[in-house]
């Protein structure tokens, strides 16, 4: 998975539903790189997008997999000491 999708990701994670140009705003990405990458998030089923207002969501199983990976991080950040 590329840089943009990570990001996108982990803005997801941390946010409400987000539009495409909200996402391309908050990221400081142009709106046709933001839709290529959710494009391909979509079809990886690791986000949703709601028909009616289309506001991209994660997907549940990728909500638990971003909470895993801070859970980790924060594991981690405690060994440094």
């Amino acid at each position: 998975m590329g840089k943009l999708e990570d990001e996108i990701l982990n803005l997801l994670s941390k946010s409400e539903p987000l539009t495409l140009m909200e996402i391309a705003e908050r990221l400081n990405k142009t709106p046709k790189a933001v839709f290529k990458a959710l494009r391909k998030l979509f079809e990886e089923g690791k986000i949703n997008c709601d028909a009616r207002t289309r506001r991209y969501t994660l997907e549940m199983e990728q909500v638990q997999e971003q909470e895993k990976k801070e859970d980790e991080t924060l594991d981690l950040e405690d060994l440094k000491i």
